[in-house]
């Protein structure tokens, strides 16, 4: 059983407003990362996005739950770097103490299923994936849930839902596909807002045996913390397969939950996220600061 810290910024009740949060705070990361080496300042920043810098300093805030001075320090190389050197072996360390390590505690259970090899082999027949898109922090995602539990949750570009749409279908080709907002609405809720459960939330995941040892080493990552490939595939006794547990993190079906955001590379440098650069930047940056 894992357990994962769900909570949503400061200040911010409404799923709906983080997520137009997100697109300008996205929008920001992307100029930032444009002109790093020129370190853009407050009011630089503020006019790209169109705003002051009073209401870029208070939307950033809201959303972040810390300054942009605060949370782009998070997103330098040079502050991975030290993030990995500060951790030492995260997965060992979370081994060690039972995820009881410093940091925020994970206070929601996360119990992950393997699909079964009949329902593998088949496509998923038999099963009814209820589904939608909800707006979350970090910008519209699909949201697949099953009875044995939920099986996709995918960041939607702007104007990507019915591609999103069409990988759950290719993934689940013979399982019935239903639009049900209020059951993706309900999960999304349970998942990004500010509230408590003590009822795991459940995985139904799909994937080879090396995938699923790959995923279930992701869960062990606390938030606010880094690994890297090299040590996830030490942490699942296969030191040589980096090349291969990067593959296996970027096949990932579950974000957010199964965290692949939190993999970088040696070097510190933060990219390869199946579902945009930016947005792992942004969730990244974000983890960091509710960390500290």
């Amino acid at each position: 059983m894992q357990t994962m810290t769900l909570v949503t910024p400061n200040g911010t009740n409404s799923l709906s407003q983080s997520a137009q949060d997100y697109a300008l705070v996205a929008q920001a990361i992307r100029y930032i990362e444009s002109h790093r080496r020129e370190q853009p300042e407050l009011a630089e920043i503020a006019g790209h996005v169109g705003l002051s810098d009073f209401h870029f300093q208070r939307l950033f805030s809201r959303w972040a739950g810390v300054s942009p001075k605060r949370f782009l320090q998070a997103l330098t190389v040079e502050e991975a770097r030290r993030s990995l050197t500060r951790s030492g072996s995260v997965l060992d360390a979370a081994y060690d103490s039972g995820l009881s390590g410093p940091g925020r505690l994970h206070d929601l259970f996360v119990q992950c299923q393997a699909a079964t090899p009949g329902e593998v082999k088949s496509g998923g027949a038999g099963l009814t994936i209820r589904y939608g898109v909800e707006p979350t922090p970090f910008g519209d995602a699909l949201i697949g849930v099953t009875e044995r539990g939920i099986c996709a949750l995918s960041f939607v570009g702007e104007g990507n839902a019915e591609r999103a749409s069409d990988e759950l279908r290719s993934r689940w080709p013979a399982a019935r596909l239903r639009e049900d907002r209020d059951e993706s609405a309900a999960i999304a809720q349970r998942i990004f807002a500010d509230s408590r459960s003590d009822e795991p939330l459940h995985l139904l995941i799909k994937g080879t045996n090396f995938q699923m040892q790959v995923w279930q080493a992701l869960l062990r990552v606390p938030l606010g913390r880094l690994t890297t490939y090299g040590e996830l595939a030490q942490a699942i006794g296969r030191p040589s397969a980096a090349r291969a547990v990067g593959s296996a993190v970027g096949s990932n079906a579950i974000a957010w939950l199964i965290p692949c955001h939190r993999v970088i590379r040696q070097t510190g440098v933060v990219d390869g996220y199946r579902w945009g650069t930016e947005r792992k930047r942004a969730m990244l940056g974000w983890e960091a600061a509710q960390a500290a």
